[in-house]
């Protein structure tokens, strides 16, 4: 038997992190700016996340939710501290799929209504209803195309209205910022506006902040930049900080009877012992100013290249260039040892590397960087 092919393989075998910075076998040091899909959010090995996994691991490693768990309140009340959602409820799953799913359908529940509004190339997972809210048709299977489901562009309120207008509509879902698809921002006046037209129409409005959230722009999530208060909020990726954890942040005014919702592995002891320690670091060594402080410099250094235009914010960065990225890419990992990260948008490099990140290795990256353009005029993505 041999392993099923999930993605194409960078030849690179990592075996020990700190921080920011990996090494492989062979004792080479890289710098990690992709996070392994914006997964790492306080670094590698950090010695406080790793001694809350092995001393939970050491008392006990896993028993179902029809016990008592005291470490779900504890990441409820901290969740809700560090986010500032103290008043919503949290529901835990394993990843950002589940999380998609069971908030869709918590909102169906609640409104009786089976439409969602999705938002143009968004990526919200590959389970059965999240793939059918991904504006991606190619991973879309025939079983999987039976929800009800219309899109709408990015920014574009009047055709949102039309579909509210129905009166059918269960939610509204868009991204806190778009990472896969090549790290859009929604515009301010269009979150706002998203806001207003769902609570008009009495449907839902659904912020995915799988990739977005957990400090990743300098705010705990993206959406708070703008200050809208979205009715469900999906997190995952950097909640666990690469221990599998997801989640739903729920209003209040949203209520589930017992058996709506239900997982088994959904917040055990050790992925809420993971999370809680994220939620420790973040605060401890203040990793949203740190996001904010690095991504503005990163920021300014790469908005002095010629030809690119930068997108994001804080350490949620986007390079798009006039070609494709692929042999820029691979160039950056063989020759200068540094992690990148690509997008549905062939032209544009992600950079999501965790949020200790310093100045000094965003300086690395942005010398590198200009290294390899400076000695290749034209890169050919084959």
């Amino acid at each position: 038997m041999k392993m099923f092919d999930v993605y194409p393989l960078q030849q690179v075998t990592p075996v020990k992190g700190k921080g920011s910075i990996l090494w492989d076998e062979q004792g080479q040091k890289y710098l990690d700016l992709y996070g392994a899909h914006a997964v790492i959010s306080i670094g590698h090995s950090d010695p406080r996340y790793i001694k809350a996994i092995s001393g939970q691991v050491a008392d006990l490693g896993f028993y179902s939710n029809s016990v008592l768990n005291p470490l779900q309140p504890e990441l409820a009340q901290r969740l809700g501290q560090v986010s500032g959602y103290n008043e919503y409820n949290l529901f835990l799953c394993n990843s950002g799929a589940e999380a998609v799913e069971q908030a869709i359908k918590l909102a169906s529940f609640h409104t009786n209504r089976k439409k969602v509004v999705s938002i143009k190339k968004g990526f919200h997972g590959r389970t059965s209803l999240a793939v059918s809210v991904t504006d991606s048709p190619s991973l879309s299977a025939p079983v999987n195309q039976v929800h009800d489901v219309v899109f709408a562009e990015m920014n574009d309120l009047s055709t949102i209205e039309r579909f509210l207008s129905g009166h059918d509509v269960a939610v509204v879902i868009i991204e806190g910022i778009q990472g896969i698809a090549g790290i859009y921002e929604p515009e301010a006046e269009f979150l706002l506006g998203l806001e207003s037209l769902c609570a008009a129409h009495n449907s839902l409005l659904l912020i995915d902040e799988i990739q977005s959230g957990y400090g990743r722009t300098g705010k705990f999530f993206a959406h708070q930049h703008v200050g809208v208060t979205p009715n469900l909020i999906t997190v995952a990726k950097g909640m666990g900080n690469g221990f599998p954890i997801g989640g739903v942040l729920i209003h209040p005014e949203i209520k589930a009877s017992f058996g709506l919702l239900g997982t088994t592995f959904g917040g055990t002891h050790m992925a809420c012992a993971a999370a809680l320690a994220v939620l420790q670091v973040i605060e401890e060594d203040h990793l949203m100013a740190n996001a904010t402080l690095v991504g503005n410099y990163l920021k300014a250094e790469l908005q002095e290249l010629p030809g690119v235009e930068v997108r994001g914010r804080g350490l949620m960065i986007g390079l798009e260039f006039s070609f494709g990225v692929r042999e820029l890419r691979k160039k950056l990992l063989s020759e200068f040892h540094i992690f990148t990260g690509v997008s549905n948008n062939p032209n544009v490099l992600r950079i999501l590397p965790p949020l200790c990140l310093t100045v000094e290795e965003a300086h690395y990256f942005v010398n590198s960087l200009k290294k390899v353009l400076t000695n290749e005029t034209v890169f050919v993505s084959k």
